[in-house]
């Protein structure tokens, strides 16, 4: 009896989608830190990307994991759509950078940046810490707006939706910002 309580509890709390820390029009924190695209490092800098138009920025707990796999598979095929809309796709976890630089060649399909965050500040400073292992980032998801304001926020350790929630936030911001 004790086991399947523990077991159920365990489950919902994994099941519930939490909510994003950083609320919808909060300034999202700069940062700067090592990336990977299609296997090279760089630096990537948050405000530079955002001089370019809206940043969705998605943490993932680590490289290579079931869910992270699939999340950076759907990323990267949407990665043109998102393009298309002017917007840049980076994906954060705690992975040394050397092992992004595989991550970004074999999952991300050479299509979108991750970078790392091994001390943790940048999911710290976006509340985006997995509760239960806080040494790994929770599966959020936010798209900030050029100005730097945060437009759109989702946590839920399942991928199948931050893809297809993040595109839309993308394509409301830019029916919004549209030019006639």
């Amino acid at each position: 009896m004790r086991r399947s309580l523990f077991t159920a509890v365990a489950t919902a709390l994994i099941a519930v989608p939490a909510l994003a820390a950083l609320p919808d029009g909060s300034k999202a924190p700069d940062f700067s830190t090592d990336a990977s695209l299609a296997g090279k490092s760089f630096k990537f800098s948050l405000a530079d990307a955002l001089k370019k138009g809206p940043v969705v920025l998605y943490f993932y707990p680590a490289a290579f994991t079931p869910g992270c796999t699939v999340e950076a598979h759907e990323f990267a095929e949407a990665t043109d759509k998102f393009k298309a809309l002017g917007a840049t796709v980076i994906g954060v976890s705690h992975d040394p950078i050397e092992k992004l630089n595989k991550f970004s060649v074999s999952e991300c399909r050479n299509k979108f940046a991750v970078a790392s965050d091994a001390d943790g500040n940048v999911m710290k400073n976006y509340d985006a810490v997995l509760p239960v292992k806080p040494e790994y980032a929770n599966r959020t998801s936010y798209v900030i707006a050029p100005t730097g304001v945060i437009i759109y926020s989702y946590t839920d350790l399942k991928p199948d939706k931050h893809v297809e929630n993040t595109m839309a936030a993308v394509k409301k911001w830019q029916a919004d910002h549209k030019k006639t």
